[in-house]
């Protein structure tokens, strides 16, 4: 896979390269733009749109419930016990299960570390010593890919980070895959009631790639060199700067492994550098994808956004009370994250 996208970007440079010396492409700004002195090369990544399921492995134990009175709060990523350093439910289970006595708990919270005792009942089911907390270590889900980078060989993804649902919390990431899906239904979205991608999760043995990165804007995967997986043509990326309120097209999938263009019309474009998650707001125009899905629904976060011939952004979300709007990254800023 690899070889062929180096290939077709190879094949693009020149073309580029060619036009631009005959002074037919781009006679105000050109790949390479010269102002003054500075030289500034705009980066070249291939869009996608395809389905991707996630799987993630998050560094420690997740608490995702309690079953008894305690110190230890839903969303806490404990860590350690007793001084042990713990990466699994299992892990935790083997330190506690032979003991009634109290273990001292060393947990992330809300980014800082904080500590705190619990003392385990007797579970007369599984006559073992337990901590009366419901934990949880891998979490996964249906997104869509919005980028490939040659140059760097690796995918981004979803265009938001992945989050503890109780706390908000940005989960770390210890492992994870991503991996080929085909999507074969779709909840349409209604008021009150975004909607979903259904899906199925295929060649569990070729990962499109490893997870290395969980970001308040995206996840990014090192490719795998034996992937099978099909992509578009490589694309100049926009500034934020370039962006304007007008007619654009989104990339995703909404049946089988099939990507399609969807038009979208952006209507409000924030500029501002403090306003990164929901730099772009914009509605769908196109019938087929209104038809389909009611606009956009969970798991079409990433959705690449293309205007002009240029990649301009990624899908973040969805207006909760009108699916037929959504929001949307610069590009720019995700690129910031993920590299």
């Amino acid at each position: 896979m690899k070889n062929r996208i180096l290939k077709c970007l190879a094949l693009f440079v020149a073309l580029v390269v060619f036009i631009a010396c005959a002074g037919l492409l781009f006679p105000e700004s050109s790949v390479i733009s010269t102002d003054s002195d500075k030289v500034t090369s705009r980066k070249v990544l291939v869009p996608c749109g395809n389905s991707v399921g996630v799987q993630m492995d998050v560094k420690g134990a997740l608490v995702v419930g309690t079953t008894q009175e305690c110190n230890a709060q839903i969303g806490d990523m404990i860590v350690g016990v007793n001084n042990t350093r713990v990466n699994s439910p299992e892990e935790i289970n083997r330190i506690v299960s032979g003991s009634e006595q109290t273990v001292k708990i060393k947990a992330i919270r809300n980014g800082e570390t904080v500590e705190y005792a619990v003392t385990p009942y007797y579970d007369t089911e599984s006559c073992e010593y337990k901590l009366g907390l419901w934990i949880k270590e891998k979490i996964a889900g249906i997104g869509t890919l919005t980028f490939y980078d040659p140059r760097t060989d690796r995918f981004a993804a979803l265009g938001h980070g992945i989050y503890e649902p109780e706390t908000g919390a940005l989960l770390t990431v210890e492992d994870g895959k991503l991996l080929n899906t085909q999507v074969d239904n779709i909840v349409i979205g209604r008021k009150g009631n975004p909607g979903e991608i259904g899906g199925t999760v295929f060649n569990f043995d070729k990962p499109l790639g490893n997870l290395i990165k969980n970001t308040p804007f995206g996840i990014v995967c090192n490719a795998e060199e034996n992937a099978e997986f099909s992509m578009g043509e490589p694309m100049v990326i926009a500034q934020a700067s370039e962006v304007e309120k007008g007619e654009a097209y989104i990339l995703t999938t909404v049946k089988g492994t099939n990507v399609q263009r969807f038009t979208i019309e952006l209507t409000k474009v924030k500029k501002h550098k403090m306003t990164k998650m929901k730099s772009i707001e914009f509605r769908v125009t196109d019938e087929k994808l209104l038809e389909k899905s009611g606009g956009i629904v969970q798991g079409m976060s990433g959705s690449p956004i293309i205007q002009d011939g240029k990649l301009v952004g990624a899908v973040t979300h969805v207006l909760v009370n009108d699916p037929t709007r959504g929001y949307g990254i610069f590009i720019e800023n995700m690129l910031d994250a993920v590299d």
